[in-house]
């Protein structure tokens, strides 16, 4: 036990925050690694469209997700077409948010209507579709 300057028989009642900044330090830097990769998402390779809305930014929506592998996804949860429209009527219509249809372009059209079909028989009637703008449109493209 440290002594202090001009007595030698007390205790030094200073604490020593150094370990405590080194740990918070160390927490930021995980933090700061890992933050970004939670907000990635599913990993869908979306169809192109020319005009594309920007989705709300807001909780109330709802993102329904199909992958190239016919994986389904409400939000992050997986889902099947037997439990679909129980979880639309639940999530969805009860809470009064909007839901949208996120769909890779590889996935067969028969899935994505079938899809569709649940969301009607649950009771959604409007229903947004997700895709994406292309890089360079066409009626900009520079011609040679």
């Amino acid at each position: 036990m440290g002594a202090s300057v001009g007595n030698s028989k007390g205790f030094v009642a200073e604490i020593n925050v150094t370990p405590f900044v080194d740990v918070m330090l160390v927490l930021l830097i995980i933090f700061m690694v890992t933050a970004p990769l939670m907000t990635q998402g599913l990993e869908v390779d979306l169809p192109q469209t020319q005009t594309v809305e920007v989705l709300p930014t807001d909780s109330e929506h709802l993102v329904m997700t199909i992958r190239r592998d016919g994986a389904m996804f409400l939000d992050e949860y997986p889902v099947t077409f037997d439990d679909l429209e129980g979880h639309i009527i639940r999530l969805v219509k009860e809470q009064n948010k909007q839901l949208f249809l996120r769909a890779d372009r590889e996935v067969p059209y028969g899935v994505v209507v079938q899809a569709m079909g649940h969301i009607k028989a649950a009771g959604i009637a409007n229903l947004g579709v997700v895709a994406e703008q292309p890089d360079e449109p066409k009626d900009q493209k520079k011609t040679k």
